[in-house]
């Protein structure tokens, strides 16, 4: 049955070259997916390709209405989710004082705001299954900065803050929180890319989007026990009042 066997996952942006590789990495060890993207067409064309229990649903990341449908009809056709990749991003790029207020707005909706409506949404779910995964796919960018790319290095630094505060609160119910920081690597929104942005990383070239797909399933694929993550909780490990 694979390493997720009987389990259902949710992949934004599944229609996209990293999603596309996602969902068919996770397929590959048994999960039934859900391919979620505003890309009708390519999300069909990829569920049909998966076949089996692999399904699309049309998800604008950034709608809280789409969020509940999406849910809604994945448990109804599959039953509570256990992974959520939240994959789905976009980039601008230009200076500062070259990107409009609309833009940089737009950037962090999809990337940051989108992640955040996604695990609201489907936390629920993921307590319903008994344990679960949210894996958020942040980048370099969220560790470090590029010029010209400050609305993309914004949303995934707060991606990457978003991901531990939601890890210290979904832990006592069993449910683990990552985020993945990739460089730069070869998908169509990163066409422009020159030698500026892989220069630095230790293996300086464009990543491939199954490299970042296994990660994903590394991640994705243990399964702690919920006692085992309740334990390991502590009154030190909170910066603040306990949640009850």
């Amino acid at each position: 049955m694979g390493r997720l066997g009987e389990r259902v996952a949710i992949v934004t942006g599944g229609a996209g070259d990293i999603g596309s590789a996602v969902a068919r990495a996770l397929a590959a060890e048994g999960a039934s997916v859900v391919i979620a993207d505003v890309r009708n067409p390519e999300g069909t064309d990829l569920a049909a390709d998966l076949g089996g229990p692999a399904r699309f649903v049309h998800l604008d990341a950034t709608s809280e209405d789409d969020w509940q449908r999406a849910l809604a009809d994945t448990e109804r056709e599959l039953g509570p989710v256990s992974v959520l990749a939240n994959i789905a991003g976009i980039i601008d790029w230009g200076p500062m004082e070259e990107q409009s207020p609309a833009s940089f707005r737009r950037v962090v909706d999809v990337n940051l705001t989108g992640a955040w409506l996604g695990m609201r949404a489907v936390a629920p779910s993921l307590r319903r299954a008994g344990s679960g995964v949210i894996v958020n796919m942040s980048s370099l960018a969220g560790l470090t900065a590029y010029a010209g790319l400050g609305a993309y290095a914004a949303s995934k630094w707060g991606l990457r803050g978003l991901t531990k505060a939601a890890a210290l609160e979904l832990a006592p119910d069993g449910v683990r929180v990552c985020s993945v920081h990739p460089g730069a690597i070869r998908t169509r929104m990163t066409a422009g890319f020159g030698d500026a942005y892989t220069a630095g990383q230790p293996i300086p070239r464009l990543g491939e989007p199954d490299e970042v797909a296994r990660m994903v399933l590394f991640t994705s694929s243990t399964r702690p026990s919920r006692r085992a993550v309740s334990s390991s909780w502590t009154a030190a490990s909170w910066p603040g009042p306990r949640p009850s």
